[in-house]
C-alpha cells in the first residue's frame, strides 16, 4: 500500500470539521514539524513548542546564532546553494564532510563524502540545489554518539537519561544499536550534555519533549549535531528504560503544567542498575531493490528492546528480538576495505579463536593470511563473473557476513552491493559496520567461552 503524505489541506479540513483550541505538533514527528509554519501562517494556534522556537532550532542561520550565543560547539559548515559553492566550503572545512538536504526526514539522502568528485557526482544526481532548496555541507567529525530525550516546560529541564549508541558517527541514529545508560562515555562529557540541554531547551524555548545528538570525540570534546524540536522514535525506549512516562509528562507541559508542579525538580533522575539496549528491526528481504549498507540515511523500520543486569546479556536479548540471526559457529565471509582493515584485523581474529571458519575476497584474504589467520579465497563476483560468493549464500554455506567500502570509492562498489542483497535474500546476518561487529563478539564470547568482555571493562 502507498500512502500520500499528509499535506496542510488534509490538517485544515479536519480543523474546520473539529474546531480543535489549537495543534500539537511536537508529537507528530518530523511531517508535523514541517506543516507548522504553513499552518501557523493560516492562523492555527499552534500549542507548545510554537513556530518561533521550530524556526530557531531548523533554520541553520537561527540555530547557529543560538549556539553562538550560548558558546555550544557544533561541526563547521554551512549551507550552500551551488555545486561550485559546495566545493569551496567543503575544501575550506575540509573532508570527509557530511552533506544532507535542509529539512531532511529520516536521513533521507544524507551522505559522507571523502573528495571532490564525489562531493560533486552527489550534489549533481542526489539532491536538487537551489535557492530555495540548500544543501548542508558539515564537517564530518568520527567519535561516539549521544543522544538525549528531554522535557522543557519553558522555564526548567528535565532529562529522564542519556543514551550511547553503538556505531560511530556516520550511522543514522535510527538504525544504531542504542544503550542506556552510557557505556563509555566520562562523568565530563555526560556534564557537558546536561549543561547544553538545559541552555538549548530555554533558549529556542521548547514547551514539550525535544531531543538533542551530540558527538563525543577523543578528547572528551561534546559537539551538538542538532536539536529537533519534537518528540523522536527513542520516546517509548526511554520510557521504558527510565520508568518516565515521558509522553504523559509533556502533554501536561503543553496544556500549562509545569515540571515542577508534577514533581520533577532534578535536571537529571539517577541512572538505573540495569542496561536497556534498543535494537534496529530492518525490512531488506521486503524492500527490493534498497542498498542494505547502513548509512546516514535511515533504513530500519522497527527496533526492539532487551534488557538485563549484564550488559552483554541485554544485547543479546535485544538483537535476537530484532529478528538478527545469531549463530556460534560455521563461516564468516569478509570483504573489508583497505582503511578498515586494521580495524577488523582482530576482529576476524576473535571469530577464528572462536572456531569460525573465515573466507575473504582476495585483498582481504591476503591480509589476514599477512596477519596468521588461515583464511579461504573467495572469487570476486566480477572475476571471470564468478558467482561462488552467491552460491556459497544461497546454500546456506555463510554464517555471517562482514562487509564494509570504501567512502573515496563514490558508487564503484556493486559487487559489495551485490553480496549483501544475497544476504538479505537468504537470510543470512551481514554487518555493514564493525561496531555492531564487536557487539556480536561480545555476545558470542560469553555464550561460548563464559567471557562477559563490555562488563569486565
Amino acid at each position: 500500500l502507498y500512502f500520500e503524505p499528509l499535506t496542510v489541506e488534509d490538517v485544515m479540513n479536519v480543523i474546520e470539521l473539529e474546531k480543535p483550541l489549537g495543534i500539537v505538533v511536537s508529537l507528530g514527528g518530523q511531517t508535523a514539524i514541517n506543516l507548522a509554519p504553513p499552518l501557523d501562517a493560516l492562523g492555527v494556534p499552534i500549542i507548545g513548542t510554537d513556530v518561533e522556537a521550530i524556526d530557531r532550532a531548523e533554520n541553520r542561520d537561527s540555530f547557529e546564532r543560538v549556539m553562538n550565543d550560548l558558546g555550544i560547539p557544533q561541526p563547521k559548515g554551512e549551507a550552500v546553494t551551488d555545486i561550485e559553492e559546495g566545493v569551496r566550503v567543503a575544501e575550506k572545512i575540509g573532508y570527509p564532510v557530511l552533506v544532507r538536504p535542509s529539512f531532511v526526514l529520516g536521513g533521507r539522502a544524507m551522505q559522507i563524502v571523502a573528495n571532490e568528485e564525489s562531493l560533486r557526482h552527489y550534489l549533481q544526481t542526489a539532491v536538487e540545489i537551489n535557492t530555495e532548496q540548500p544543501v548542508l555541507v558539515d564537517k564530518y567529525i568520527m567519535g561516539r554518539e549521544l543522544e538525549i530525550d528531554a522535557i522543557c516546560d519553558g522555564n526548567d529541564v528535565f532529562i529522564p537519561g542519556i543514551m550511547e549508541h553503538v556505531e560511530r558517527t556516520g550511522v543514522h541514529s535510527g538504525d544504531s544499536i542504542s544503550v542506556y545508560p552510557t557505556f563509555t562515555a566520562s562523568q565530563k562529557v555526560k556534564d557537558k550534555i546536561i549543561d547544553y540541554t538545559v541552555k538549548l531547551g530555554k533558549a529556542i524555548g521548547i514547551v514539550g519533549l525535544y531531543n538533542i545528538q551530540f558527538i563525543a570525540d577523543e578528547n572528551d570534546d561534546v559537539y551538538v549535531i542538532e536539536v529537533n524540536p519534537r518528540s523522536s522514535r527513542t520516546v517509548p525506549f526511554l520510557s521504558k528504560a527510565t520508568s518516565v512516562p515521558m509522553a504523559h509528562i509533556a502533554t501536561q507541559v503543553i496544556l500549562g503544567h509545569s515540571l515542577k508542579e508534577q514533581g520533577y525538580t532534578n535536571v537529571y533522575q539517577p541512572e538505573k542498575k540495569r542496561w536497556y539496549v534498543k535494537a534496529p528491526a530492518f525490512s531488506f528481504s521486503k524492500l527490493k531493490g534498497m542498498d542494505t549498507y547502513l548509512s546516514p540515511e535511515m533504513k530500519s523500520t522497527g527496533e526492539a528492546i532487551g534488557y538485563d543486569k549484564s550488559l552483554t546479556r541485554a544485547l543479546y536479548k535485544a538483537i535476537q528480538a530484532s529478528g538478527m540471526n545469531v549463530a556460534n559457529y560455521g563461516t564468516v565471509l569478509v570483504t573489508i576495505a583497505d582503511q578498515d582493515k586494521p580495524t577488523a584485523l582482530p576482529l576476524i581474529k576473535r571469530f577464528y579463536d572462536l572456531g569460525f571458519n573465515i573466507e575473504a575476497t582476495e585483498g582481504t584474504a591476503k591480509y589476514l593470511k599477512e596477519h596468521g589467520i588461515r583464511t579461504r579465497v573467495r572469487q570476486k563476483l566480477t572475476a571471470d563473473e564468478s558467482d561462488e560468493i552467491l552460491k556459497a549464500l544461497r546454500q546456506g554455506h555463510i554464517a555471517y557476513v562482514i562487509n564494509t567500502i570504501d567512502i573515496n570509492a563514490g558508487d564503484s562498489h556493486s559487487d559489495g552491493s551485490e553480496i549483501r542483497r544475497a544476504a538479505v535474500d537468504n537470510n543470512v546476518t551481514m554487518f555493514t559496520s564493525l561496531d555492531t561487529v564487536k557487539v556480536l563478539l561480545d555476545v558470542l564470547e560469553e555464550i561460548t567461552l563464559g567471557v562477559s568482555t563490555i562488563d569486565a571493562e
